[in-house]
């Protein structure tokens, strides 16, 4: 990698005591710099934060993964980082790909996405349901983008520059990702795919279960449909 751009890991984290410890550690051995975004948490992860040291942004209360997520976005942005990554703090992603997920964009590409169905891989592919509404995303996306992306859910993703500025500028509240990725591709950047395995999370509870499914897939299909038409409008203005 070029030594010259400045890349820093982005750890979303609300309610995760279970799991911070070992996701910062497990960056810090990687060997980037990284910045905890606690977002309201009501359990111990500040305090276990603080106890250990950590670099740590405390949002003074709960804005959801996508303020979280643009919260460090902006830290990035206002702290001179090249390339900024997503590693959630449930334990899922796997630090040792973050090499792999920011090669694309050291050589160009706009926005790198960690994906677990670009190649078949025996990790962590999610519940039979939830991979269910993966591909319809995926399909959706395709649909209003005209380009395949084959987990849209990630949040194990990079960023360059542009992205970063876009997502400085507006990001999803809820369930960001998929509708990110239509800003991005309808606003012209580049969005590539790259295998990675992810684990099962580590500790906690999803937000994602039940009956809320069924509002994210409804939720997110009228969101990306939007995002597209909004998008496009606006690159035309």
């Amino acid at each position: 990698m070029d030594d010259m751009l400045r890349v820093l890991v982005i750890i979303p984290a609300y309610n995760e005591q279970a799991n911070i410890v070992q996701t910062v550690s497990s960056v810090v051995e990687a060997g980037y710099d990284y910045i905890v975004v606690n977002d309201g948490s009501t359990d111990k992860t500040l305090s276990i934060c603080r106890q250990h040291g950590f670099n740590v942004l405390d949002l003074p209360q709960n804005l959801g993964i996508g303020g979280a997520v643009q919260a460090g976005h902006k830290y990035a942005l206002r702290h001179g980082y090249d390339i900024d990554v997503q590693v959630d703090g449930d334990g899922q992603h796997d630090p040792s790909y973050i090499g792999n997920l920011i090669e694309p964009v050291i050589d160009g590409a706009d926005l790198s996405i960690g994906s677990r169905f670009a190649v078949p891989t025996e990790g962590f592919q999610s519940t039979f349901l939830r991979r269910v509404g993966i591909r319809w995303l995926s399909g959706w996306l395709r649909l209003f983008t005209g380009k395949t992306i084959k987990d849209p859910t990630s949040g194990f993703r990079a960023c360059g520059k542009k992205a970063i500025d876009l997502f400085c500028r507006d990001y999803p509240d809820d369930y960001p990702e998929p509708e990110s990725i239509a800003a991005a591709l309808k606003t012209g950047l580049s969005v590539v795919e790259v295998p990675v395995l992810m684990r099962e999370r580590q500790g906690g509870v999803s937000s994602i279960s039940g009956l809320s499914s069924i509002y994210y897939m409804i939720k997110v299909s009228l969101a990306i449909s939007m995002a597209c038409f909004v998008y496009r409008k606006a690159a035309h203005s």
